[in-house]
């Protein structure tokens, strides 16, 4: 087992990338000679050179439409998007060309891109850097969309999106790109299914990307208060693990869900309507949600964090829905 970062797994995922197919370059603004918004590319262009390592305008528009094309003309383009807000300037170029490609042309082609962006909030940016916007992207047919929380699903996860035949979109939540854990010497990562981080019996926390830690750390302070969790890391938001959720609820009967999006349209009210429609009768109680409050990120620190679920929020909602608030 190897210590190491959230931000050196990416860069090494990339790394193994690079030297594996000579069609994947890596794009997006500063990803060259500054080593990437988050420092993730530091170091590449030096390795690779700058027909590989390319810096673009500020323009995400043209350069996420310029990897659409490089995919459909035989290259393996990696796009590196600063953050999810900005992503929207090119929502025309994802949303009505890469997903759409395929079906309009009757399955003749594909478009093998993957879109990288950092999400979330934490970090004091306020609102034009601090959405989570993921859910808005897991609605459209046509994209697979994967939100790495661990060191584990960093490192593996890149490899295995080039491989896909369709658009991919990671998203990077910012406050785990310092997060440090243990890289097995061997290990495979698949794109398809959910994964259990923490079993239990008593009720299932799910959630996906930065909220993974809270729960995890929700769940430890139930359980000193004798209540079992188990915690759900939803790690594909589209196509969702419905088997792998269902499973878990089946077994817990209760199903609480931490969403760092706002709860008006969220994954979260997405994955309560599969709940009922899946596993109506075999639930103790009606599934619950943490979401983030419906406002634009603040800015100051003590307002950013009451927006977003923490972990008390998780724990009061637990306990009220195993009636023991």
């Amino acid at each position: 087992m190897a210590r190491t970062t959230y931000r050196e797994a990416l860069r090494e995922a990339h790394r193994e990338a690079l030297q594996r197919d000579p069609r994947v370059f890596l794009m997006g603004e500063d990803v060259g000679r500054y080593g990437g918004s988050y420092a993730v590319s530091k170091g590449l262009l030096a390795e690779f050179g700058d027909e590989r390592i390319r810096d673009t305008p500020l323009s995400e528009l043209g350069f996420v439409g310029a990897g659409i094309g490089a995919a459909l003309g035989g290259a393996r383009p990696i796009v590196e998007i600063m953050t999810v807000n900005f992503s929207l300037l090119a929502l025309d170029a994802i949303v009505n060309t890469a997903a759409a490609y395929r079906h309009m042309s009757g399955g003749q082609f594909g478009v093998p891109v993957v879109i990288r962006m950092a999400t979330g909030a934490g970090r004091q940016l306020a609102a034009q850097h601090s959405h989570s916007l993921e859910n808005w992207y897991a609605h459209v047919p046509g994209l697979r969309v994967l939100a790495p929380a661990t060191v584990e699903d960093a490192r593996g996860m890149l490899w295995p999106a080039l491989q896909d035949p369709d658009p991919v979109l990671i998203f990077e939540h910012a406050q785990l790109y310092n997060l440090e854990g243990e890289l097995p010497e061997a290990f495979s990562t698949d794109i398809a299914h959910a994964a259990v981080r923490r079993a239990g019996t008593d009720l299932t926390l799910l959630t996906y990307g930065g909220s993974l830690g809270k729960a995890l750390e929700a769940a430890q302070a139930l359980a000193a208060d004798g209540i079992s969790a188990e915690v759900i890391d939803l790690r594909v938001l589209r196509p969702l693990d419905d088997a792998a959720i269902a499973a878990s609820v089946r077994k817990t009967r209760r199903a609480l869900i931490v969403d760092e999006g706002w709860r008006s349209g969220s994954l979260a009210g997405e994955l309560m309507a599969r709940l009922v429609e899946q596993v109506f009768y075999e639930l103790d109680a009606p599934p619950a949600r943490v979401c983030s409050e419906e406002v634009p990120i603040p800015y100051a620190k003590h307002l950013e964090e009451a927006a977003l679920p923490q972990p008390g929020r998780i724990v009061a909602a637990a306990k009220q829905l195993l009636g023991r608030a």
